[in-house]
């Protein structure tokens, strides 16, 4: 697809987004639940009389439409504090050893039976699981001693 953002331009001083040929959103709607962790959107709208009779309209105006946006996100406060985390040394940090715990992971699931429990009750499963683990590092024990 293309990228929207060469497209359109935000003009600090109305507030407002400005298409690449240089007509103005004409109003603006915030639209998603407030709070709640959602992201909202502010959309803006463009007068599509004008995109009609634009010369770069092709590829941006769709001929017969009644209306012509542009929506931005805006990431929720748990999303930004997410994000900003991400770029942290000690994020990246145990990323990069995620791999081995998923790869251990798909063992104990796939191979000895830890995606679905055999018995019912918390006592079981903990069971279940402790025999799992215990087959998987004996495993292990017995590939190191070799």
């Amino acid at each position: 697809g293309r990228n929207k953002e060469d497209e359109f331009l935000f003009n600090k001083d109305a507030g407002m987004y400005v298409c690449k040929a240089g007509h103005m959103a004409f109003r603006k709607a915030r639209q998603g639940k407030k709070g709640r962790g959602k992201n909202q959107r502010d959309t803006y709208y463009f007068d599509v009389e004008v995109c009609q009779r634009c010369p770069l309209k092709e590829g941006c105006y769709t001929e017969g439409a009644k209306s012509k946006t542009y929506s931005v996100t805006i990431t929720s406060d748990e999303h930004s504090g997410q994000m900003a985390f991400q770029e942290t040394e000690y994020f990246k940090t145990k990323s990069k050893e995620r791999y081995k715990i998923e790869a251990k992971n798909s063992e104990l699931k796939h191979r000895h039976g830890y995606d679905v429990a055999t018995s019912s009750g918390l006592l079981g499963m903990q069971m279940q699981g402790a025999m799992a683990i215990f087959a998987v590092n004996l495993k292990r024990i017995l590939k190191l001693t070799d």
